[in-house]
C-alpha cells in the first residue's frame, strides 16, 4: 500500500464518489484517460483488479481496503493543512461520512454533529438500519458507524454508547377498531403494521417475542423517521417507536402501548476508524455525551 502514489489514492477515492471515469476526471481537472492510467497503474501496484468498470463504477473488495486507505490519507494531509494553517481541503472543507441508523439520526444524532461542529468541517450522513451500517465501513465509504454490531470492523474501534427502548404503540382509534379494546397474540397477527423498509426486523423480532410465531400481516413502509412516527399516530398500523419518539405522545394520549411488559431493547455501538485523528476524537466525544444523555447507560455484553 505504501507504494501507491498520493494523487492515484486520491484519484480512486474521488472516481468511487462520483462514479464515473468522466465525471472524476472534471473534478481533477483532468482526462478520463489519466483517470484511467492511475487506476491501472494502482491495479498492477498490487495484482489485483480495484474497480468493477459498471455504471456506477464501484470498489472490488481489495479496491475496498484502497478506498478506505485512501480516505485516510486524505483526511490526515487535510487536517496537516489545517494545523499548519495551510490550504484546506477541496471546497474550502473536510468531509467527514458517517453511517447513521435511522432512529439515532431522527432523535438525537444531530444535536452530537451540532457539538462537533467546527469551521471548515462538513458532515455527510448515509442514512441505514443499524444492522447494515457497518458494510459502509467495511467498504471504505464512512469513516464511523452507529450501529447494533459489537464486533468491531477490521481497523475500527468499538464502543458502546447505550441503549435504545422501543415500545409497541398504536393510537387509541386503532386499538378500538382494528384490535377490539384489547390486544392478544392471536388479534394482533392479523392487523395492519408499520414497517421503517424491508430491512427492518423490529416488529418481527418483537412479535415473535410476544407470541412465539412469525409475524404474517400487511404491512406499510414508510421510510422516514418522522413520518414512521405519525403514520402510526395517524392509525395506519401498530408498530415500535424509541422512547424520544412515542412517550410525550402516550403521555398526551395520542398513543397507547400495546404490550408494556415487552419492550425492546437495541443497543447502539459507535464503530470508527483507529487513525489518531482530532476531528474524529472531537466527533467521538461529543456522540459519546450526547448517547449518554439520551439512552439508557450501556451494559455490555456477557
Amino acid at each position: 500500500m505504501s507504494s501507491f502514489r498520493t494523487e492515484h489514492l486520491e484519484t480512486l477515492v474521488v472516481l468511487i464518489e462520483e462514479g464515473t471515469f468522466d465525471a472524476a476526471a472534471g473534478r481533477l481537472s483532468v482526462t478520463p484517460s489519466a483517470i484511467s492510467q492511475r487506476i491501472k497503474s494502482m491495479e498492477r501496484s498490487t495484482g489485483q483488479v480495484l474497480v468493477r468498470r459498471s455504471n456506477p463504477v464501484e470498489p472490488t473488495p481489495a479496491g475496498d481496503i484502497a478506498l478506505r486507505y485512501g480516505r485516510q490519507m486524505r483526511l490526515l494531509e487535510d487536517e496537516a493543512a489545517r494545523a499548519l494553517a495551510l490550504e484546506e481541503g477541496e471546497g474550502g472543507a473536510i468531509t467527514i461520512p458517517l453511517a447513521i441508523n435511522a432512529d439515532s439520526l431522527g432523535t438525537w444524532f444531530m444535536e452530537a454533529l451540532a457539538r462537533a461542529m467546527t469551521p471548515g468541517v462538513v458532515f455527510e450522513v448515509f442514512r441505514d438500519d443499524q444492522e447494515h451500517t457497518t458494510s459502509l465501513l467495511r467498504a471504505g465509504k464512512v469513516m464511523a458507524a452507529i450501529t447494533s454490531e459489537a464486533e468491531a470492523v477490521q481497523g475500527c474501534r468499538s464502543e458502546l454508547l447505550g441503549t435504545m427502548t422501543y415500545r409497541a404503540v398504536c393510537s387509541p382509534n386503532f386499538l378500538e377498531e382494528q384490535l377490539n379494546g384489547e390486544v392478544s397474540p392471536s388479534n394482533l397477527a392479523g392487523v395492519t403494521v408499520v414497517d421503517f423498509d424491508r430491512k427492518d426486523q423490529t416488529q418481527n423480532r418483537f412479535f415473535r417475542d410476544f407470541t412465539g410465531k412469525q409475524l404474517r400481516a400487511p404491512r406499510h413502509y414508510i421510510p422516514t423517521s418522522a413520518d414512521y412516527a405519525r403514520a402510526i399516530v395517524l392509525g395506519l398500523g401498530w408498530g415500535l417507536l424509541p422512547d424520544q419518539q412515542c412517550l410525550p405522545e402516550i403521555e398526551r394520549g395520542e398513543l397507547v402501548e400495546i404490550a408494556p411488559d415487552h419492550n425492546v431493547g437495541i443497543p447502539l455501538y459507535w464503530q470508527r476508524w483507529t487513525l489518531e485523528s482530532p476531528l474524529l476524537e472531537e466527533l467521538t466525544e461529543a456522540v459519546k455525551a450526547v448517547a449518554a444523555s439520551q439512552m439508557r447507560p450501556a451494559r455490555h455484553r456477557d
